[in-house]
C-alpha cells in the first residue's frame, strides 16, 4: 500500500514540475524586446521568415508566389525557427501586408483551445485576402479559426492562382506548411490572430 502511495506522490510530483517549467517558460516569453533596435531587429527577421516562407511555398506549389503576391494583401506566420520567440512568446508571430500600396502590420498567433498545441508539428501559414474588407477584418478585428470542423484544400483556381489553398472565408484563403509539405487539410484550427503592440 505505502509502495503505491509513493508512486502517486512521485507522478504528483513529476507534474508538478511539468507545470512550473511550463510556467517559468511563459513568463520569461511574456516581455517583448526591450529597444528599439531589438524591436527592429525582430521585424527583420518576421521579414526574412515572410519571405522564405512564400518561396517555399513557390517550390511546393509552383506559381503560388506570384498569386500571393499579387492579391490584395496576403500574411505569413511561423510557430518556429524565430529567435524572437523566446523574448516574444505566444504560439507564434508574422506579418500581414497589403501589396499595393504596401503596408505592413506585425501579429501574432496565440491558442484559444487548451492543449491544442501539445501534438502540433512546427508550421507556418500564408493567408491571401482578395479584398481589401477581408484584409482589415483580419488584421484591425483579428481573426479567431475555430476548433470545430474540417477545412480541406480546394483543388480548383480560386479566380488566382491559389490552388491548393484551403477556402476559410468569402476572398480568405490559407495555405500551411508543415515539415511534411503543404498541408491538404488544416491541423491548426483553434487559433487567434492579432496586432503585435510590441512591434506596430
Amino acid at each position: 500500500m505505502s509502495a503505491v502511495i509513493l508512486q502517486v506522490r512521485m507522478v504528483g510530483a513529476i507534474e508538478r514540475f511539468v507545470l512550473a517549467g511550463a510556467v517559468a517558460l511563459l513568463a520569461g516569453c511574456a516581455s517583448g524586446p526591450k529597444t528599439a533596435g531589438e524591436a527592429e531587429a525582430a521585424r527583420d527577421e518576421i521579414r526574412a521568415m515572410a519571405a522564405a516562407t512564400v518561396a517555399k511555398l513557390d517550390s511546393l506549389k509552383p506559381g503560388a508566389a506570384r498569386a500571393v503576391e499579387s492579391a490584395h494583401a496576403h500574411a505569413v506566420f511561423s510557430n518556429f525557427g524565430l529567435k524572437i520567440f523566446v523574448a516574444g512568446g505566444g504560439t507564434g508571430r508574422g506579418i500581414a501586408i497589403r501589396n499595393s500600396p504596401r503596408d505592413e502590420t506585425f501579429m501574432r498567433m496565440a491558442e484559444i483551445q487548451a492543449g491544442l498545441g501539445m501534438g502540433v508539428k512546427k508550421f507556418r501559414l500564408v493567408w491571401v485576402f482578395a479584398t481589401e474588407h477581408a484584409f482589415r477584418n483580419f488584421v484591425d478585428k483579428g481573426w479567431e479559426l475555430g476548433g470545430e470542423g474540417t477545412a480541406t484544400a480546394q483543388v480548383g483556381d480560386h479566380g488566382g492562382g491559389l490552388a491548393g489553398a484551403v477556402t476559410v472565408a468569402p476572398g480568405v484563403f490559407l495555405y500551411q506548411i508543415t515539415d511534411d509539405g503543404l498541408a491538404l487539410e488544416l491541423t491548426v484550427k483553434g487559433t487567434k490572430y492579432y496586432k503585435d503592440a510590441a512591434l506596430n
